[in-house]
């Protein structure tokens, strides 16, 4: 059976005569001024929706109103057809908009119509019920009312069935994804922050390896990733990961780009204590100075959303350092480097050269011949350092609309290790100050980036403790200064922060798995047009 013949007709469209042509082999809706008789030939004036960002084509009247609800329907006979679609506005925000197209009689009108829905029938990637979380906590507590004024709507436009879960407590999503039947959907939506998306990526991570019968706890197990996507509709205090993977935290952009199916493979860091998984990380894993504020923002919530900013100064004014050991082993495999200026975008080339060599290692493993990981020397860095920094992806927000490490890849399979020595309050500030602008937050004799695959980090309190078991009962009541400095005691170790979660653990072991999860969504996209970041 040959491919589907173009269909071309002329229509009115905002009482303008138009000729209107859809190309099945271009998957391609075009419209154009016409007004002499005949069809006429695309100009500069033609407009143009690819199928794949229709979202849905209904039976209306001339004024675009749905044909089959309303008491006046009889009254005016319907010979047109409504197209609503994506509509790119300013700094990567999607809009739904729509079209109406007037047909000449009842007839093509159907013809239209049966032949868009049979284009958007052979989108497969769309998902078509849904299983949806929502935390009505989270943010400013308008999770539960953003899905059902701006998202709810739009899925069913889109004819997409959703089986909705209000959350009520903490781990609620993550305990209900290790007991549902996940069969039936065809992804899992949350509504919240970032909290409420490393809820769903725990639970869909560790249902998938419990019916693997994968070991979590191994450090070394190769994860086994999940064929079912996850949505994020942003409902948080920062979002940082809708804004890192869509570009903008929107949520009717986010709604979109669920509805049109996309899919972007995303790296996941595990991070073990002792041979026991403590977390998993896709954004943020920081030591020193990052840990410090989340401790502390916890023991003020309820001074709610500004307890980051007064934490963070608190933090900035205490300048505590912290010693101890990273080792690490640098990402050979990636074709990228953390100051190279190329940030992640959308049908990343870096992302997918690295994923296609390290499928290659693991042939090579399946062979018996040493993988590239056994062969690499691991590197040593020792020193006292105000903060240890590792991201999977830019980490960017509002606040900061170019992240913590502004080329750092979503899906290469490496995260990015930033080491900020111990230096001034004021080279402090002015390291914090670049991630605000455009200038090089790298660029400091105190701060080293690497691009790796794998490390570890022990606290020089932990290496004192292992080393002098004879000290043991002392640590037990604390520190005490028999000769105190001036300011205070020195403080012995911080906290990590895994995306935003405390670890008490100083001392872990950090793996990159390369694509394990993949989200609705497709990267940022470059614009077409010039305009300034941030």
């Amino acid at each position: 059976m040959g491919a589907a013949e173009p269909l071309r007709s002329v229509l009115w469209v905002k009482r303008q005569r138009c000729t209107v042509s859809l190309d099945p082999a271009r998957a391609l809706l075009r419209w154009w001024p016409s007004p002499g008789p005949g069809a006429s030939v695309p100009g500069a004036s033609d407009s143009s929706v690819p199928v794949s960002e229709i979202i849905a084509v209904q039976e209306t009247d001339s004024r675009g109103k749905d044909y089959g609800s309303g008491k006046w329907q009889k009254i005016e006979k319907p010979c047109a057809f409504t197209v609503h679609h994506v509509r790119r506005a300013r700094r990567h925000r999607w809009k739904r908009a729509q079209v109406t197209f007037c047909c000449a009689d009842e007839q093509l009108c159907h013809l239209w119509l049966q032949t868009l829905q049979e284009q958007l029938d052979t989108l497969t990637s769309r998902p078509k019920h849904l299983l949806v979380f929502i935390n009505p906590f989270g943010g400013k507590g308008q999770g539960k009312r953003i899905y059902e004024r701006k998202v709810a709507p739009l899925f069913m436009l889109a004819s997409v069935t959703t089986e909705t879960i209000v959350t009520e407590r903490a781990n609620h999503a993550k305990e209900s994804l290790y007991e549902m039947n996940l069969d039936q959907y065809d992804g899992i939506v949350c509504v919240g922050g970032d909290g409420m998306f490393s809820e769903v990526l725990h639970g869909l991570i560790g249902r998938t390896q419990s019916s693997a019968g994968v070991d979590q706890n191994q450090p070394r197990a190769a994860l086994v990733p999940s064929p079912l996507r996850i949505g994020i509709i942003p409902a948080g205090s920062t979002d940082c990961v809708c804004y890192s993977t869509v570009g903008i935290n929107d949520v009717e952009t986010s709604a979109l780009h669920i509805i049109v199916g996309d899919s972007l493979s995303m790296d996941v860091s595990s991070v073990h204590h002792n041979g026991t998984l403590l977390q998993y990380s896709v954004s943020l894993l920081g030591y020193g100075f990052y840990g410090d504020i989340i401790r502390d923002s916890e023991k003020k919530r309820w001074m709610g959303l500004i307890r980051y900013d007064f934490s963070g100064l608190k933090t900035f004014l205490s300048h505590h350092c912290y010693e101890g050991t990273v080792s690490f082993l640098p990402a050979q495999h990636t074709v990228g480097s953390p100051r190279d200026g190329k940030p992640c975008r959308a049908g990343c080339s870096v992302c997918r050269q690295s994923k296609q060599q390290l499928d290659e290692e693991q042939k090579q493993a399946l062979y018996g011949l040493e993988s590239t990981e056994e062969v690499e020397e691991w590197k040593v860095v020792c020193g006292k350092f105000l903060a240890i920094n590792a991201t999977n992806m830019s980490c960017a927000c509002p606040r900061s609309p170019r992240g913590l490490s502004p080329a750092a890849h979503l899906g290469d399979g490496s995260t990015d290790l930033i080491l900020i020595r111990k230096c001034s309050r004021f080279n402090f500030l002015r390291f914090l100050v670049r991630h605000t602008n455009q200038h090089d937050q790298f660029d400091f004799a105190f701060v080293d980036v690497y691009r790796i695959r794998r490390f570890q980090f022990v606290s020089k309190h932990t290496e004192d403790e292992d080393s002098d078991l004879s000290k043991q009962g002392k640590k037990r009541f604390g520190d005490i200064c028999s000769h105190p400095p001036p300011c205070c005691c020195a403080v012995s170790s911080s906290s990590w922060n895994c995306d935003g979660e405390i670890l008490n653990s100083p001392a872990i072991e950090v793996r990159v798995h390369c694509q394990l999860v993949r989200l609705f969504a497709r990267g940022i996209e470059n614009d077409p047009k010039k305009e300034p970041c941030g």
